[in-house]
């Protein structure tokens, strides 16, 4: 938030792909739960949504996919999902709020780009935008 980094840690599972009409384009139920460290910013210490809290999330929604196994575009997908959270930040000050996540997964790597935010359902909306890696286990 504000370009101030915060520690963050997630683990996600997606379960198997299923053709989303007659193309290659796959979609695979997928959640997540997860945990971002709060901040401590002075500008927001005393204001109703401080920076300070830390918050814990749990998501549920759909992973896309493009492609065949041999595609060199299989492995970049997108993900939405609807999510549920503990503590009220500037950045995340609803109870719900929206996963979006762009990545790309090779083999057991992966490297995502990752925006949490209400949609402008509630205010403040700075949301949470982050860059993750990951590693799959099966």
């Amino acid at each position: 938030m504000n370009s101030y980094g915060a520690n963050a840690v997630f683990v996600d599972a997606t379960w198997a792909p299923h053709p989303l009409g007659i193309g290659t384009l796959t979609w695979a139920p997928d959640a997540t739960a997860g945990w971002i460290g709060g901040r401590d910013l002075g500008q927001f210490r005393h204001a109703r949504y401080g920076t300070s809290d830390d918050i814990w999330l749990g998501a549920a929604g759909a992973r896309f996919r493009l492609g065949t196994e041999g595609d060199w575009y299989h492995p970049l997908y997108f993900s939405f999902q609807a999510a549920l959270h503990t503590g009220r930040t500037q950045a995340l000050s609803s109870a719900y709020e929206f996963v979006s996540t762009l990545g790309w997964q090779w083999r057991r790597f992966s490297f995502s780009v990752r925006h949490i935010s209400n949609a402008k359902l509630h205010k403040p909306n700075r949301g949470e935008t982050m860059a993750l890696v990951g590693m799959r286990f099966d």
